[in-house]
């Protein structure tokens, strides 16, 4: 029986899409059809129900994430509230009366008069108005704007993460996601917040006309006394007041909950609980106190006397639990430490054998020294494997150990990065201080080293340890000299990555996966191409950010039509339509839509028509002046659509894709150049622009 209800209510579930268009019509009809008084009692009654599912909902929830539909909802409940006020009014103009539920309210509150109800409405108008909806929509509009300010910041947090090792992949996604839904929820609720502030006027407006209305009409119309006629319309008019206005402070108060949550990952009442009563000190002194009352004369003490026993009682056993519980987490700190050096000495040895010269190596200045300390807990050396992990994830190369080593060239508070021993990137780390990056359009209030942060060139500001709690409450993104130094490194290892992958490292690759893979690997190698022809494809997919790590399709690839062409570039073109899926995903926006600019058809001609080969692949020989018009043109429409947050594509022929990336690699580097034959046919495309040359 339990498993047929059950059924039943996941069927309707799934309908709710369609309940809630039918109630969002229902409130419109509402509105000009009048309701008879049971059917306007009912609907009273679900009023009442649904703000108390409301605010009990905005009390269990974790974060606002839980409850997004929440600037929809105050919106539907809002004209829910109206309509209800509406059709009430109708009734009390031209019945006298408006159903049971309004007449108890009256009665309940006003009793013989209704002069007191007006005084309850007034003060809980004034509640609302004052201090709840005014005080959620100032707290809306401040969380507003300081979400989207943070967002650059806490996305490099997100990073930051990452490349620590702390999370995942997959939890990064979703957590930059999670940032993004805050953002969207935060902007609607500060203009939903105005819907609760013109309810209220509008119930105060309503009240007003039932009042002066009904008097007028029954006094003038039906003869009935002033006396009688102010006391008859005056707790209907109050009833009617009370049972919109009540549910509408409900769902106020569930708002200013839910917009004042401060990121707890707990429920209110269970992270209520753990911080009000949390500190056994507090309780103990709060119960000293009780004592002391109750031996004044005058004061109750029995109310006195008990809670101060209970409080008392509360600290002893949260005293004792704190207790073991530290010495459970001191036994625990030992264990871990002894397990991180263990680690070290591993990693150490693995790391400790010497090249002619290293694919990938860190210098630092002698003040920078620290970071390699095996000893301490937190230490570059332990971080390298983690990266090395992460870069096999993420695009699928395998990174020879990575050599650290100090520079006594350098200033103390310098690093430097260098490539197959050429220095590609350089940094300056203040191991006693911070780095705060800038949320948004802000100034740093601190007195600090004015810096920029290496990865992404944002504004940033190294500060003393002691400010970090002063910055936190600001807003801004605080980061650890080594967070700062390991995300600079992957960024590095990204951009280079074509550089990184040598024979040596394609062949590890390929011994990785023979066990599974043997059939392609030995119809590939070397039958059809060489290890070095099978390097220069996969160089050439990382230089374009492509990840190789679905090996297997591309060796399939090469092995299809290695035996037609020996050309890397025309094999790297068969390779990415074969990997269309991994190329087009990282440039779709929520809704799986393809934002591309495309070429004039005679611009493409005439780029087609001026290709020339060289060993740096396809490169059109046009001239300075058709260049000039190409990069000017493509520079305004990337700029506007950046400035929207849009992420888009230059999407050509494949006859000329080669030709015009390695055209507009240089002074376009972070824009993608893809080919008809690269974009899945399920995939929506929407053009946003169109680049144009011209003739000379």
């Amino acid at each position: 029986m339990l498993a047929a209800v059950n059924d039943k209510l996941k069927g309707l579930s799934k309908q709710m899409d369609i309940a809630i268009a039918l109630l969002v019509v229902m409130i419109l009809g509402m509105i000009i059809v009048p309701l008879p008084s049971p059917l306007l009692d009912f609907m009273l009654v679900i009023n009442i129900s649904l703000s108390l599912i409301i605010l009990l909902l905005t009390l269990f929830t974790k974060s606002v994430l839980e409850f997004s539909t929440f600037p929809t909802v105050l919106l539907i409940t809002t004209m829910f509230r109206l309509a209800l006020n509406i059709s009430s009014t109708r009734l009390i103009l031209t019945q006298g009366a408006a159903g049971q539920v309004i007449d108890t309210f009256a009665n309940f509150v006003a009793g013989s008069n209704f002069v007191v109800g007006l005084v309850v409405f007034i003060i809980i108008i004034i509640v609302q108005m004052v201090v709840v909806t005014s005080g959620s929509g100032r707290v809306s509009e401040v969380s507003a704007r300081f979400t989207l300010d943070a967002m650059p910041g806490k996305q490099m947090a997100i990073d930051a993460d990452l490349n620590a090792g702390l999370i995942t992949q997959e939890e990064a996604k979703h957590r930059r996601k999670d940032l993004e839904r805050e953002a969207q929820f935060f902007g609607a609720m500060d203009g939903a917040s105005k819907f609760v502030k013109g309810d209220a006027i509008a119930g105060i407006i309503i009240t007003i006309i039932n009042l002066i209305g009904g008097i007028l009409i029954y006094v003038t119309q039906q003869g009935m006394g002033m006396m009688e006629a102010m006391n008859h319309f005056g707790k209907l008019t109050i009833g009617d007041g009370l049972v919109s206005q009540v549910p509408s402070l409900l769902i106020s108060v569930g708002s200013g909950i839910l917009v004042t949550r401060s990121g707890s990952p707990k429920a209110f009442g269970t992270a209520l609980g753990e911080e009000l009563f949390g500190i056994p000190k507090v309780l103990m002194m709060v119960a000293g106190v009780l004592l002391v009352f109750a031996l004044i004369p005058g004061f109750p003490v029995i109310p006195f006397l008990l809670f101060g026993v209970l409080a008392g009682t509360a600290g002893y056993l949260l005293n004792e639990n704190e207790k073991t519980q530290v010495a459970a987490e001191k036994e625990q700190a030992i264990k871990e430490k002894a397990a991180q050096r263990t680690q070290s000495e591993k990693v150490q040895e693995e790391s400790a054998s010497a090249f002619q010269v290293d694919p990938l190596a860190i210098e630092i200045g002698y003040g920078l020294i620290p970071l390699a300390d095996d000893s301490q807990d937190l230490n570059l050396t332990g971080q390298i494997p983690t990266i090395r992990r992460q870069c096999a994830q993420e695009m699928g190369i395998l990174l020879s150990p990575i050599r650290i080593r100090d520079n006594l060239q350098l200033d103390p508070h310098e690093y430097a990065i260098k490539i197959k021993g050429n220095e590609v990137a350089i940094g300056v780390l203040y191991l006693d201080k911070l780095m705060i990056i800038d949320p948004g359009e802000t100034q740093f209030d601190f007195d600090g080293i004015p810096a920029k942060e290496p990865s992404f060139g944002l504004d940033a500001m190294w500060i003393d340890e002691n400010d970090r709690e002063a910055a936190d409450l600001k807003g801004y993104t605080v980061v650890d000299p080594l967070t700062v130094l390991v995300t600079h490194l992957k960024e590095v290892i990204r951009q280079n990555s074509a550089d990184l992958l040598g024979r040596q490292e394609v062949k590890l690759l390929l011994e990785g996966i023979k066990d599974k893979y043997s059939v392609v690997i030995d119809e590939l190698i070397p039958d059809i191409m060489r290890l070095g022809e099978v390097q220069k494809v996969l160089q050439n997919l990382l230089k374009e950010n492509i990840p190789i790590n679905d090996l297997v399709t591309i060796l399939e690839t090469l092995a299809d039509y290695g035996n037609l062409t020996k050309d890397s570039e025309t094999l790297t073109e068969y390779v990415r339509q074969a990997l269309k899926r991994t190329i087009v995903n990282p440039y779709q926006d929520q809704n799986g839509t393809l934002h591309v600019l495309t070429i004039h058809p005679d611009t493409e001609e005439l780029i087609s028509q001026s290709i020339q080969k060289s060993s740096a692949g396809s490169i059109p020989v046009l001239q300075s002046a058709e260049i000039t018009k190409i990069f000017d043109s493509l520079a305004q429409v990337h700029q506007q659509l950046d400035s929207m947050g849009i992420p888009h594509v230059l999407l050509s022929s494949p006859k000329v894709r080669p030709a015009i990336k390695n055209l507009i690699s240089f002074n376009f580097p972070d824009i993608a150049v893809l080919s008809l034959n690269e974009v899945p046919n399920d995939v929506s495309i929407e053009t946003e622009g169109m680049i144009e040359g011209s003739r000379n």
